[in-house]
């Protein structure tokens, strides 16, 4: 008989710190960290996908750079990389840290979500009916950018084909592989939404990215094209970053033009995993309302002793704060 599992989700908005509050834990309680966010799948997509692998230090992480740009991963491929990597992980009796803003991949996760090319999922169809035109636009460019390009103009403006044109993309290596069902562990799942004010997010992305601006973000797109063959036109498909900037490396707009159209595409982004995650139904454990790097966290602590009996062991070894 299976083990119970303990895991900790840590979501939420992009530039709330999220990957810091999970390092953080990840030090404390004896961690690994598995990725739930889409670009950081990408190998040498670092600066754009915010890796900011230095400030993993020795924490193990999972679901980075796992895959070329060129090559397609999927919903369905994800789960069962992040089935893999917690098994992987609770072997070795160590804590299992969540960490990333794809709303998607939790949602599938803590809904134990198998996917079957036999039947229509009436359930994803239910939650996919919850979102506006905007919102589904915003979900399959950034997830299933491929699917994107193969819809027409008057089915990009039409709700119901995106709707299934989402469902077929999540089903369509299940058709094609017929791989075996996922066998999910047992597990428990306590989740930390870190959520601020709009008006600070708002400033955190300002700063951030310029941020990677100095740090050689347009150069990284370059490099992605010249050296590792990625076409203007995937790079688009990345969304974002890789879209924006990719048109100015083509002459398409100014580099004034690209950072102030990039700045107000990722506020809007920002808003839109909001209502994603709330949409979706992403029950959220605790919500956590400043910044983790400067947040002692011992409010937190009484909770995840509650949760999880390891870190009372971890606790009882340990009196220096966090």
């Amino acid at each position: 008989m299976k083990k119970n599992i303990k895991l900790i989700a840590v979501t939420g908005p992009t530039a709330t710190g999220k990957t810091s509050l999970a390092v953080k834990f990840a030090k404390k309680f004896n961690g690994e960290i598995i990725s739930l966010d889409s670009r950081q799948l990408y190998r040498g997509m670092d600066i754009g996908s915010g890796k900011d692998l230095a400030e993993y230090g020795d924490i193990p992480y999972h679901l980075i750079d796992i895959a070329h740009p060129n090559e397609i991963v999927d919903l369905s491929q994800v789960i069962r990389k992040i089935q893999q990597a917690i098994d992987d992980i609770s072997s070795r009796n160590k804590t299992i840290f969540l960490c990333g803003g794809t709303a998607l991949y939790l949602e599938s996760l803590l809904k134990r979500r198998i996917l079957t090319p036999e039947e229509p999922d009436n359930e994803l169809r239910a939650e996919l009916d919850k979102l506006d035109l905007e919102e589904l636009t915003a979900l399959i460019t950034n997830e299933y950018p491929e699917a994107w390009t193969e819809l027409n103009a008057d089915d990009r403006l039409n709700p119901l084909r995106i709707k299934r044109k989402i469902e077929h993309a999540m089903k369509a290596p299940l058709q094609k592989n017929s791989p075996a069902p996922v066998e999910w562990q047992d597990f428990e799942i306590l989740t930390l939404g870190v959520y601020l004010p709009r008006s600070a997010v708002r400033e955190n992305i300002r700063l951030r990215l310029d941020a990677r601006f100095k740090t050689g973000m347009i150069n990284e797109i370059q490099q992605l094209h010249d050296k590792e063959n990625v076409s203007w036109e995937k790079l688009e498909r990345f969304g974002l970053e890789y879209r924006e900037i990719s048109l100015y490396l083509q002459g398409k707009c100014t580099e004034d033009e690209m950072k102030t159209e990039l700045l107000n595409k990722i506020r809007q982004f920002a808003k839109r995993q909001d209502i994603f995650s709330v949409k979706s139904n992403v029950k959220i454990s605790r919500s956590i309302g400043s910044m983790p790097e400067k947040m002692p966290l011992r409010k937190e602590l009484p909770l995840l002793k509650n949760f999880c009996k390891i870190f009372l062991c971890r606790l009882r070894h340990s009196n220096s704060p966090i």
